[in-house]
């Protein structure tokens, strides 16, 4: 039986845990042979200690945002420092790799989170560990802790990156543009919806409690021409809100388990209003609906912007907070066939670029051959 070991970081409902599972159940659809397991490196060597991190990681980025922007673009996002080395993590984490990899006996690691991926580099990078390792990147950028030089294959999300790593000494033919994998069930058809006089937007980016979707929503005056869905997720303060407020036009909705619901919501949307965190938009540009962004969280999110404005990808609601009819600005878009021809150009130019072999097929085809020592050409 082969083993493959996902590796994300913390247990905190993210992009890395969503693009892990995803890319499980597609995996165990294929070959139900395979063992796959999900394992935090932080919870395996330091217990409980992952649970209070978690809290005030989520604390800092809510009550000092500024600040956190400010640590995180020095810290991990300076391009001109293209070696920089992390030795705290690699005295904290590198015996508990080395005991997991014993443990678990993995014929392939798969990384969704930088953490992980580095400490791996450096074992990899000193010969300590020959298990290939494949970087699984849920973001628009690469931040400066992800490994690279000794990691095996690199899953992109745009042409961009993959330049980006060949200048940093990859070689093309490890490197392959897949977008940032989303769930196998949000790929598929759903029914679409009659067509009816008033729009269907969905609004995202309040499930961890941190960011301004309160405010947003509170801001919101709705016409008439837009009915908003807000997903809530596990946030029940904004549930509640939002129930109080008692606005036909406005209707909140809990946590969704299924994933066949959710992408039901996605097809029955004309456009969703959200936060540019990389698996959810990643959802909606291969549902091709579009993308308002009201707000983004200090650090990743601010750097995944800037990208999907440069590639016209999202329009940015900015200065929302200012404005005094929100929906007039949303409506100018909708409704302007130019704003939503030449958008549509930009999805296509981002879909051209992508892969078309699948993620899951490319995973099994490495798992096939590594014990041959075979390499897998995974170039575009």
């Amino acid at each position: 039986m082969k083993k493959v070991l996902f590796m994300p970081f913390l247990q905190i409902s993210s992009g890395h845990h969503h693009v892990a599972d995803g890319l499980i159940d597609e995996l165990l659809e294929i070959d139900h042979t395979l063992s796959c397991e999900k394992i935090d490196i932080l919870s395996f060597g330091f217990g409980k200690i992952e649970g209070i991190v978690s809290a005030i990681y989520l604390r800092w980025i809510h009550l000092f945002p500024s600040l956190y922007s400010w640590i995180y673009h020095k810290s991990v996002f300076d391009y001109n420092k293209q070696h920089k080395q992390f030795h705290l993590y690699e005295r904290l984490f590198s015996y508990w790799m080395t005991k997991i990899i014993e443990l678990k006996k993995p014929d392939l690691i798969i990384c969704t989170h930088a953490l992980p991926s580095y400490v791996l580099n450096q074992l990899k990078g000193r010969k300590k560990q020959s298990i290939p390792v494949i970087n699984v990147y849920t973001d628009y950028f690469i931040n400066q802790i992800w490994g690279i030089e000794s990691i095996d294959y690199h899953f992109v999300p745009s042409q961009e990156l993959k330049e980006y790593l060949i200048n940093r000494g990859v070689k093309s033919d490890r490197i392959l543009v897949t977008g940032i994998p989303i769930h196998p069930q949000l790929r598929r058809e759903a029914s679409k919806p009659k067509k009816r006089k008033k729009y269907s937007l969905l609004i995202s980016g309040g499930n961890q409690g941190a960011g301004l979707i309160k405010s947003f929503v509170k801001k919101l005056k709705p016409s008439g021409n837009i009915h908003y869905t807000v997903l809530c997720g596990k946030n029940k303060k904004l549930y509640r809100f939002i129930n109080e407020m008692k606005n036909p036009m406005i209707k909140p909705m809990s946590y969704i388990s299924s994933r066949e619901e959710m992408n039901q919501l996605y097809h029955n949307a004309d456009a969703i209003i959200t936060k540019p965190g990389g698996v959810t938009i990643s959802e909606c540009l291969t549902k091709r609906i579009p993308i308002f962004i009201y707000h983004a969280l200090p650090g990743q999110e601010e750097i995944n912007l800037r990208y999907l404005k440069n590639s016209g990808l999202v329009f940015h609601l900015n200065h929302w907070n200012t404005m005094s009819h929100i929906e007039d600005s949303i409506l100018t878009i909708l409704d302007s066939e130019q704003h939503q021809s030449l958008y549509k150009e930009k999805l296509n130019t981002y879909h051209q670029q992508l892969s078309k072999q699948e993620v899951s097929n490319l995973i099994l085809e490495i798992l096939a051959n590594h014990r041959t020592n075979q390499f897998v050409q995974v170039s575009n």
